[in-house]
């Protein structure tokens, strides 16, 4: 159910519009003088037209332009009769959505690009090798919600397939979403990852960093020149990873995947729940681990999906120095024939 307030006079809507796109959307749509705007919240009136006028600049970017008119089908008093459009996301769902969407732009590199009238945005990110990487989906809705609360930002309006960078707005905004999920404590979760040992210690907290360990290793090179880590066996990771956190927003407890860093096997999946896009994702992410089994689906997860280090992978699991790396590339490759014999040439689709 999406939470809605009703300062913006009289006008129902999430909870995560702001203030300012409130102001624009009642003064526009619903006619509401500038004067009476501010009276309500206690601002000058002139604060309230620079609010519409900044508002009605920004227009030239598609999704925010999209942003305010679905909001603004919407935006019906509470007692007008008109049924209104499609829901907006509510807050908990673009909560988890904007972290998984940020986490991913913050990465270097990494853009999402949204072509007109198309229901799905895409995030890319170059390679060692300047080839762009898809590493993740985004819906359109979402996309809208980001630009409109300034998280990410175009710099090529006009363009038939808009690239968007995140914002330093954005990347406040990622730190404390990570921040309030570490304070839920709710296991598994964005932010903050909570795992056993494989020699059977407790859970311990690991920080998300800003960029896959496979990124770096995908840029050193081996003797002879050639890349340490392929592109598809990047690709096959971050395909792993991209189930992973998908995995995570099914509704109820996250997924405990604890039973497969002790060495217990692949995660059970639950048979009886509906095959939603994130059910289907933690059935994958399972299916992949227990093919590489205990071991190779050990350092896989953690490695793409937890984005534990090579250094501290090592010494968890008891290994050599620099040993860890070559386990990883192994892992990689048995994850790549994996999809390839399951999905073929082409992984599945995400979601």
């Amino acid at each position: 159910m999406v939470a809605t307030t009703r300062n913006d006079g009289g006008y129902d809507l999430p909870d995560w519009v702001p203030q300012a796109a409130r102001h624009y959307i009642a003064h526009t749509e619903g006619g509401t003088p500038i004067r009476a705007l501010a009276r309500e919240a206690e601002v000058h009136a002139s604060t309230v037209l620079r609010q519409i006028r900044r508002y009605e600049g920004r227009r030239d970017d598609p999704l925010v332009d999209d942003a305010l008119r679905h909001l603004s089908g919407r935006a019906k008093p509470a007692d007008a009769p008109a049924p209104a459009p499609a829901a907006p996301p509510d807050g908990d769902r673009l909560g988890a959505e904007g972290t998984r969407v940020l986490r991913r732009l913050v990465e270097p590199g990494a853009i999402l690009a949204v072509a007109r009238d198309m229901e799905k945005g895409v995030i890319v990110r170059e390679d060692a090798d300047g080839a762009a990487q898809r590493t993740g989906v985004v819906d359109r809705d979402i996309a809208e919600a980001l630009a409109l609360r300034e998280w990410i930002a175009c710099t090529d309006a006009g363009a038939r397939i808009v690239r968007y960078r995140i914002t330093s707005a954005g990347r406040a905004a990622l730190r404390e979403l990570i921040a309030s999920v570490e304070n839920r404590a709710r296991g598994f979760a964005e932010g903050v990852v909570a795992f056993r040992s494989a020699r059977g210690g407790g859970a311990e907290p690991r920080p998300v960093m800003a960029e896959s360990p496979l990124n770096g290793l995908a840029r050193r090179r081996d003797r002879d020149g050639t890349p340490f880590l392929s592109r598809d066996l990047v690709a096959a990771g971050e395909r792993l990873r991209e189930d992973f956190e998908l995995a995570r927003m099914a509704a109820g407890p996250a997924p405990d995947w604890s039973g497969l860093l002790a060495g217990g096997g692949a995660v059970p999946v639950a048979r009886t729940e509906p095959a939603t896009s994130s059910a289907r994702a933690r059935d994958r992410v399972a299916t992949a681990l227990g093919d590489l089994g205990p071991g190779l689906g050990d350092v896989a997860l953690r490695a793409c999906c937890l984005l534990e280090g090579m250094e501290s992978l090592e010494q968890r699991m008891g290994w050599s120095a620099r040993s860890g790396k070559i386990v990883l590339r192994i892992a990689l490759q048995r994850l790549q024939r994996h999809y390839r014999e399951v999905h073929g040439a082409y992984a599945p689709r995400i979601g």
